[in-house]
């Protein structure tokens, strides 16, 4: 179905643009998994970490909330000037989190939604990366019912958390 332009808009102006409505089946679309987990890793591009880039976007009723990505505090210098005092120190992957000028991406999206009023209870959560323990401890808190992953990670204390919070935890496999 061909919609006709009007006004003073004249056709080509910007560049092809196709006006018809698609009348492909569903399974031409991406599921509601693709879309907010690609949205995930859309979110991470904007990280200031150096070591990792995540993302994490928190969803209710198919719609977003809010989303967050790994990095410094606001209005501290990033990791990517100032260095990663992780490597500085030589600390392994997911040890001694304290250890660490970042705020991580599932955190981040949960601190968004509070300082915007948006509870985030009943909500799941697509991250581009499995959650730590301290981001398992948050999101049980937060109150959301499920966690969608694509990048395992060393936590095994957090998914025995999340599982005994009765938190839904399911990888995606690419």
């Amino acid at each position: 179905m061909n919609h006709e332009v009007s006004g003073n808009i004249e056709p080509g102006m910007f560049g092809t643009v196709v006006h018809e409505i698609s009348d492909k089946p569903d399974q031409d679309r991406p599921s509601w998994t693709t879309y907010f987990m690609g949205i995930a890793d859309l979110v991470a591009t904007r990280s200031t970490c150096i070591r990792r880039k995540v993302g994490a976007v928190l969803v209710k009723e198919r719609r977003i909330l809010c989303s967050g990505y790994n990095g410094a505090p606001s209005k501290i210098a990033h990791c990517i000037e100032t260095g990663c005092l992780r490597d500085k120190m030589k600390i392994p992957s997911g040890e001694k989190h304290e250890l660490c000028r970042g705020v991580h991406a599932e955190q981040n999206a949960i601190i968004q939604a509070a300082r915007h009023g948006i509870s985030v209870s009943g909500s799941i959560l697509y991250c581009t990366d499995h959650p730590c323990s301290i981001c398992a401890k948050m999101i049980i808190n937060a109150g959301v019912v499920s966690v969608y992953f694509k990048k395992h990670y060393n936590a095994v204390v957090s998914s025995e958390m999340l599982e005994q919070a009765g938190i839904g935890l399911y990888p995606i496999n690419e």
